[in-house]
């Protein structure tokens, strides 16, 4: 799911017996005896301790997170390691060349010596995590008395040093409930990490961006990452000398499938959910600034979409950054539409009603505050999404604020830079785009914001946006690459770039004017921020009072989430299944259409019908449904049954449940997940790497 992105309320004391789906991304060295019960009534069959143990191997020393950007599971004594194939994208992307496109003919590493390094990987075990609350505030405080910086940065910064030093593991502290509690997460860090195997993107990815939050999917989701460490197992940087670790855990992996109700336990790295926000936050997100972010996301798909359609050569460059942009469109999308359906904002009403009956003067400061600045923060937004969006040409200006006349170094870099640009986008795709984004913000933000170089173009083509980039690429030194490769022989024309279209478009605006009006706007309230932040830290403590269970939001630490393989009743009169199979494939498949097209030699296979161990009752089953709650980050995550065995990959959430950043929606939250068993046939049957077998696991 780079979904980068899921959800408030939390378990109240209803009885065990009528719980229907768990809400909950529970900190996984909490697990309490109250959690424990509640997953044993839903069919957990192994005890707390063996989930998560400092002193002895459990489940947690089997889960990684990447980058902090998805989850990965451990599945063999040699350092192999499963995700999604959407986590590994921008590599493959990066591996992949217009004669060797990685990404559509899929990869496979017949030994270890084909197994390819990837720059910049980074893997993280947990190994422990410690309440280190006490010790913060402290720190705090002496920094205080002696009147030096005491903002959260510079605070985890010492302690973090501290505690990498003492206890030599990368030391990580992470804020919980607004400032409420503090824990220290301690990681072993492995950076040489090798590609071994991913299937293509039409397999992995089928049904693409149509069937992007959907259900029901038919995607082989999954690639295969190797660990490498010096020869005594621990962290080293990339040599040939380095060997696969040994992890202290694996999965193994259950071929038994799962039925209906079977419980369903995820263990990952949820990235953020904002389940305390205000009625009033949610409010302004669903009226005013998710529909900004959706439309201008959604109109920069239509150009490059138009552009990847007509060229191969444009597709291959722009596949990786369409596929962020649909990420992120369709979940905002879905956002704005459920927070709208499920009334998420009355129901945070109804909840503020509850909680602050006695004493609302937070809720009148914040609802006065948020309506006096909402034309202000519809402004920034589309700043935003318009002179400052994306890495392209549009930002490219900003790459000339750096420099310096007398520092070689910048200079250099300032170049290999621009160049790399020229090799990574094509003019033409940025030209129409700087046309929207020059339209989006002069037709939107008020006169009074824009900078001298706007005010000319206005000035001088009035409403005409494409003249307007003309003007700009024409003139440009930057924009042009023949230009820029004469210009850049003499340093001396350093002050040319200065001078440049393209970095005055990226100086002319200052965000900083906007915030300044914001401030003045709500002098005395204080700032929305710091606002929320009070709202957060009360909600908890009014919870934590009335004695209601709670769990934090999400933040790319180490979560349990359980449930059980489930139906769904999307809307009324539909009804679908929790299985998908391989005739969806068959069913949907068109060669004409680059999102349902597949390898015909695949899909022959699926067509003989021959599943061998993989099958049951004459099917191949691809995808599943649970009630689990994840969010972004959770891509990749092992899905596990009662045993703690691995039954698939979470990779996606449906349509029904993008409200729940901000509030689960019982029922319609859920999780989509890649069967193991489609997995391990499709590795079998369609990779030619039969030698994996020998390592994984399987029961």
């Amino acid at each position: 799911m780079r979904k980068y992105i899921i959800i408030l309320l939390v378990l109240t004391g209803i009885s065990i017996n009528s719980i229907k789906a768990d809400e909950g991304m529970w900190l996984i060295q909490a697990l309490n005896n109250e959690l424990q019960k509640r997953m044993e009534a839903g069919g957990l069959k192994i005890g707390s301790e063996v989930i998560y143990s400092e002193n002895e191997t459990s489940l947690k020393d089997a889960v990684v997170s990447l980058d902090f950007g998805c989850t990965g599971s451990m599945i063999s004594n040699k350092g192999l390691l499963i995700t999604n194939h959407h986590c590994a994208y921008d590599d493959i992307f990066n591996l992949s060349t217009p004669d060797n496109n990685l990404l559509e003919k899929g990869y496979w590493a017949k030994n270890s010596s084909e197994e390819i390094p990837i720059k910049g990987k980074t893997v993280y075990f947990l190994r422990k995590v410690a309440d280190c609350t006490d010790e913060l505030n402290q720190v705090r405080d002496s920094l205080q008395k002696i009147k030096k910086p005491s903002g959260s940065r510079r605070v985890f910064s010492i302690v973090e040093n501290r505690h990498k030093q003492q206890s030599g593991y990368e030391a990580s502290c992470a804020s919980m409930w607004n400032g409420n509690r503090y824990y220290m997460y301690y990681y072993d860090t492995y950076t040489d990490i090798r590609l071994v195997g991913a299937p293509p993107v039409q397999v992995a990815a089928f049904g693409g961006d149509v069937d992007n939050w959907e259900w029901p999917q038919h995607k082989c989701d999954f690639t295969l990452y190797r660990i490498y460490g010096d020869k005594n197992g621990r962290p080293a940087a990339y040599s040939t000398e380095n060997l696969p670790i040994k992890p202290k855990k694996i999965l193994k992996i259950s071929l038994d499938g799962v039925q209906e109700n079977d419980f369903a336990m995820v263990i990952g790295f949820p990235g953020r959910t904002d389940r305390y926000s205000s009625s009033f936050k949610v409010d302004l997100n669903e009226r005013t600034i998710g529909p900004i972010i959706v439309d201008a996301m959604g109109a920069k798909m239509e150009i490059i979409r138009k552009w990847m359609n007509r060229d191969p050569g444009i597709r291959k460059k722009y596949s990786n950054i369409f596929f962020g942009l649909s990420n992120v469109q369709e979940s905002l999308a879905g956002e704005v539409a459920c927070t709208r359906r499920f009334e998420v904002v009355k129901k945070k009403q109804q909840e503020e009603s509850k909680y602050w009956k006695d004493d609302a003067s937070l809720l009148s400061r914040m609802e006065s505050g948020y309506k006096d600045v909402e034309d202000i923060e519809k402004y920034m937004t589309y700043y935003r999404q318009s002179l400052v969006s994306g890495t392209g040409f549009i930002a490219l200006g900003n790459r000339a604020n750096s420099l310096k006349s007398d520092d070689n170094q910048s200079y250099d870099s300032f170049v290999k830079r621009v160049e790399k640009l020229y090799t990574e986008y094509d003019a033409r795709v940025e030209k129409e785009l700087m046309e929207y984004q020059l339209r989006l913000f002069i037709e939107n933000v008020p006169e009074k914001y824009w900078g001298p170089f706007i005010t000319y173009l206005a000035g001088k083509f009035e409403d005409n946006y494409a003249a307007m980039a003309s003007e700009i690429f024409d003139n440009s030194v930057m924009l042009n690459p023949a230009s820029f490769k004469e210009t850049v022989k003499d340093k001396n024309n350093f002050q040319l770039f200065l001078e440049d279209p393209a970095t005055k478009l990226a100086q002319d605006i200052k965000i900083s004017d906007l915030r300044k009006d914001e401030s003045l706007i709500l002098k005395d309230k204080g700032s929305l921020y710091s606002m929320d932040g009070l709202y957060e830290n009360e909600l908890y403590n009014k919870k934590k009072n009335a004695g209601i269970l709670q769990y934090p939001d999400a933040n790319f630490t180490m979560r349990l989430t359980y449930g059980n393989v489930c139906k769904m009743q999307p809307s009324d009169a539909i009804n679908y299944n929790h299985l998908s199979t391989t005739q969806g494939i068959i069913d949907k498949y068109n060669p004409y259409d680059y999102d349902f097209a597949y390898p015909e030699n695949t899909l022959n296979l699926i067509k003989s019908a021959d599943w061998g161990k993989y099958g049951k009752d004459g099917k191949l089953y691809v995808n599943f449904l649970t009630n689990n709650d994840i969010t972004g980050g959770n891509s990749g995550s092992p899905v596990m049954n009662g045993k703690g065995e691995l039954i698939g990959l979470a990779f996606d959430g449906n349509k029904e449940s993008l409200a729940s950043k901000y509030y689960y929606q019982d029922e319609m939250t859920n999780c989509v997940s890649v069967d193991i068993r489609y997995v391990l046939w499709y590795i079998d049957n369609c990779s030619g790497a039969e030698y994996l077998f020998d390592e994984i696991a399987t029961k």
